[in-house]
């Protein structure tokens, strides 16, 4: 048995969930989201708790077991608390400007790179070099970072570039020994 599968979903207070054939409304406090339901997977409410059953022990619907319910877990807890993603800028001269629903990043290039943020996502710009985006799809909130870290990747020789707050970037040495060489 699919041990994420039939961990029960606990809804807080005011989150509700219908199903409509095939997905799952969720509404909550920040908003309404849609979560797959897959076939031969079925949803069971009660007294403030999901559970989620499958039909059959084949292969298929343990794989779509699991994966339904921790959809329908990121769902649930998006539209009741949300989901923040902290970036961090580090290089000489990198810094990051809110403008309107665009973030304005300076990353070493001979330009600006303005970036439009998606509907459902916002960001906020602590200092110069923090970026923090908020909102209640998980999955369009690591879509946005991911793109946003692609500008500048942080290079492995002295770590420079866009990347997530807490990642530990891999170094390289450099070049060693080059001044005695004539």
């Amino acid at each position: 048995m699919s041990r994420v599968g039939k961990a029960p979903i606990k809804l807080p207070s005011g989150v509700e969930l219908n199903v409509q054939g095939s997905t799952v409304n969720i509404k909550g406090p920040k908003g309404n989201l849609e979560s797959p339901l897959p076939e031969g997977i079925s949803l069971a409410v009660d007294s403030g708790v999901a559970t989620l059953t499958r039909s059959d022990e084949s292969k298929k619907q343990r794989e779509r077991h699991g994966l339904a319910r921790a959809l329908l877990q990121n769902c649930v807890t998006g539209v009741s608390d949300g989901w923040t993603r902290n970036l961090e800028l580090v290089g000489v001269g990198y810094r990051a400007q809110l403008k309107g629903k665009e973030l304005v990043l300076s990353l070493g290039y001979s330009h600006e790179i303005k970036y439009p943020l998606p509907a459902g996502i916002e960001a906020q710009v602590t200092d110069q070099t923090r970026v923090q985006l908020t909102g209640i799809d998980r999955q369009k909130l690591g879509q946005v970072a991911s793109e946003i870290r692609s500008f500048r990747p942080p290079e492995p020789y002295k770590g420079k570039g866009v990347r997530y707050a807490g990642e530990q970037i891999r170094r390289k040495a450099g070049k060693a020994g080059k001044a005695g060489k004539k």
